[in-house]
C-alpha cells in the first residue's frame, strides 16, 4: 500500500482522480478554481443553489430532473428512468467515486450549460448539496 502511495504521488496523479468523499472533491474543485481565476470567490451553498435550480440559456436546469430539493429522488426528464437523491447526506453513495463524478457532471453540465462546468461551479453546487439534509 505504501508503494502504491509513493507512486502515484510520484507520477503527478493529482485531482478527483484520487478523491473518496465529498471534502476530497470539495478540496480539489477549490484548488482547481483557484489555479484557473485569480479573482476565486470561496464556494458558496447560495450560488451552488442559484446555479442548481437556473437555465442557463438552455430548456434545462439541475432540477429538471433531481426536483426542486435533491434530497428526494428525482426522475429523469426525457426518459423517466430514477434518479436517487443528490444530497450526500441522503444518498451515502454520492460524491464517492471520481470517474462516475466526473462521467456525470460531463454529461449534466452539457445537458444544461452546453459546455462543462468550471470548477467553481462544481464546488458551489456540491457546497449546496451538502447542506441539504
Amino acid at each position: 500500500m505504501r508503494v502504491l502511495v509513493c507512486v502515484l504521488a510520484l507520477s503527478g496523479v493529482s485531482g478527483p482522480v484520487l478523491a473518496e468523499t465529498p471534502a476530497d472533491f470539495l478540496a480539489t474543485y477549490t484548488q482547481e478554481a483557484k489555479a484557473a481565476n485569480p479573482a476565486f470567490l470561496p464556494l458558496s451553498a447560495e450560488r451552488g443553489q442559484q446555479f442548481f435550480a437556473q437555465t442557463h440559456g438552455k430548456e434545462w436546469s439541475c432540477t429538471s430532473c433531481h426536483t426542486r430539493n435533491p434530497a428526494s429522488a428525482g426522475k429523469h426528464a426525457v426518459t423517466s428512468k430514477a434518479i436517487d437523491p443528490m444530497a450526500p447526506a441522503v444518498n451515502s453513495s454520492r460524491f464517492t467515486r471520481a470517474a462516475k463524478v466526473e462521467k456525470w457532471f460531463k454529461r449534466n453540465c452539457n445537458d444544461v450549460l452546453g459546455r462543462a462546468c468550471t470548477a467553481q461551479e462544481k464546488g458551489d453546487v456540491l457546497t449546496y448539496l451538502l447542506t441539504l439534509r
